[in-house]
């Protein structure tokens, strides 16, 4: 088995725990490359269209959009709020700034906030009318946290509207780390649909629907498989570790999986502010 010479960031306010620490609800999330994520997001893309659709909308309403990500999703959002405005929020800079290109012809019905969504978000109480989040919750570590922020600034009867990794979710990936010797459990959350419907009426919500979904995802080998690997799942892991080991432990990864292919398990979420 080929080893790796882990080692933890440097220490910070956001850092991550060392590899083999225990889960830490401060952890902060990494930066992203916006402009390779946006390349390689159409699955997310493709997911964030179906839940976008679960969320009811007049047009004119203010929506936040809880981790935008590169704005695909966001861009999709727009289009139904022709009289309406939207929060693009992401904890990325890089993220921020492919939206922000993007969606610049939107002009001021977008405004662009980088926040983390495991603390007080710096938002007004009560002042958007529904959330709709896409492939992100998953990577706040404190899930209480999470959705008390996102209750404190959305009205009474606001909707929020979301779907992220769940219980179960890239299983094949986890088990592919842990082979190669990682005791880190990664930066994820992959919460229940009973957890998380516990945390959802704790943080104020009512209307509660969790459910999971099994969306297993074919890639295509060599080259796709990894840059995806890379961009997407396994950045937490290789910024841990030297420049020459990366991409030495991402082919590690992608030649332990039993297929090309990701076994996504999703969490819906819907619930509505008290």
């Amino acid at each position: 088995m080929q080893e790796f010479s882990v080692t933890a960031p440097a220490p910070d306010a956001g850092a991550a725990p060392d590899a083999g620490a225990a889960p830490d609800a401060g952890a902060a999330a990494r930066d992203w490359d916006g402009a390779t994520y946006d390349r390689v997001a159409d699955q997310m893309t493709r997911w964030g269209g179906s839940v976008l659709a679960r969320l009811p909308l007049r047009g004119d309403e203010t929506v936040l959009d809880a981790g935008c990500g590169s704005g695909r999703v966001t861009a999709q959002l727009l289009e139904r709020l022709p009289g309406g405005r939207v929060i693009a929020l992401d904890g990325s800079p890089s993220m921020i700034a492919t939206a922000r290109a993007r969606l610049a012809p939107h002009g001021d019905r977008v405004s662009y906030v980088v926040a983390d969504l495991g603390a007080p978000l710096p938002l007004a109480p009560a002042s958007v009318d529904a959330v709709l989040s896409t492939a992100t919750f998953h990577w706040v570590r404190d899930h209480d946290a999470l959705f008390a922020g996102l209750a404190a600034v959305l009205r009474p009867g606001g909707r929020l509207v979301a779907q992220c990794g769940g219980e179960g979710n890239i299983a094949s990936v986890r088990r592919a780390i842990a082979d190669l010797g990682w005791t880190w459990e990664g930066p994820w959350t992959f919460a229940s649909p009973v957890d998380t419907a516990v945390r959802l009426a704790r943080a104020g919500f009512t209307a509660i629907e969790t459910w999971l979904n099994a969306e297993p995802t074919p890639l295509e080998a060599g080259a796709p498989l990894r840059e995806y690997l890379a961009t997407v799942v396994l950045g937490a892991h290789t910024e841990r570790l030297p420049d020459e080991e990366r991409a030495a432990f991402v082919d590690a990864v992608a030649a332990a999986l039993p297929e090309p292919a990701i076994d996504y398990v999703r969490l819906n979420i819907l619930a509505t502010r008290a």
